[in-house]
């Protein structure tokens, strides 16, 4: 058994950049950890959102969820804190592999999370990032094949029911955009369905 570590800066953040490959880990046997920075109060009720967020992870088998209790939208006047609490995180759980979400973003959330994990993962031996729809520059080159967990992974999407027309792209839900792109994906690595990442680090 394996022990994961997956680090999001919102409810639903994890879900849609690498839900599929949670689910297949943890089907596997693995140990999936979630950790969440914020509570995602800015983009919905903090009680509401914390709640989907428990039936997704349920969905996926997630192990335990971690919350990291900064506020949404200021990860970057916390950096240091942010650092600090990731760190402590991984040196309890010792993950065999981390994913993180892609540094290059639109939402200063997401580049203020990447940046503190690039920090606090640097002695873990596999570090992976994923992509959001707010991911600018993504070039991956890994290609997780999630077609046995495509169900799983649309299934812990619509758990976000608070979120799921929220994607300011008139008649494009999150699972519109999570099918395409695990299409497109699965496309880019003669796959059905993928989710890609791009490796800051991986052993073999």
């Amino acid at each position: 058994m394996r022990k994961i570590l997956a680090l999001a800066p919102h409810p639903d953040d994890v879900e849609i950049g690498c839900g599929g490959t949670l689910a297949a880990l943890s089907g596997g046997g693995d140990e999936v950890h979630l950790f969440v920075a914020t509570d995602g109060g800015r983009g919905g009720d903090a009680v509401i959102r914390r709640a989907e967020q428990q039936a997704a992870a349920a969905i996926l088998s997630v192990h335990e969820i971690h919350w990291g209790g900064f506020m949404d939208t200021q990860l970057a006047a916390a950096t240091v804190q942010l650092i600090e609490h990731i760190e402590l995180l991984v040196n309890r759980i010792k993950p065999d592999m981390v994913f993180i979400n892609h540094h290059v973003d639109t939402h200063q959330d997401h580049r203020a999370l990447a940046s503190a994990a690039h920090s606090a993962t640097r002695y873990v031996a596999n570090v992976l990032a994923y992509e959001t729809p707010t991911s600018d520059a993504f070039e991956p080159t890994v290609y997780w094949d999630i077609g046995a967990c495509m169900q799983q992974k649309l299934d812990a999407l619509s758990a976000h029911a608070s979120q799921v027309q929220r994607t300011n792209i008139q008649g494009l839900s999150i699972i519109d955009i999570a099918t395409s792109t695990a299409h497109y994906r699965g496309m880019n690595g003669r796959l059905n369905s993928a989710e890609a990442f791009m490796p800051k680090r991986m052993q073999f």
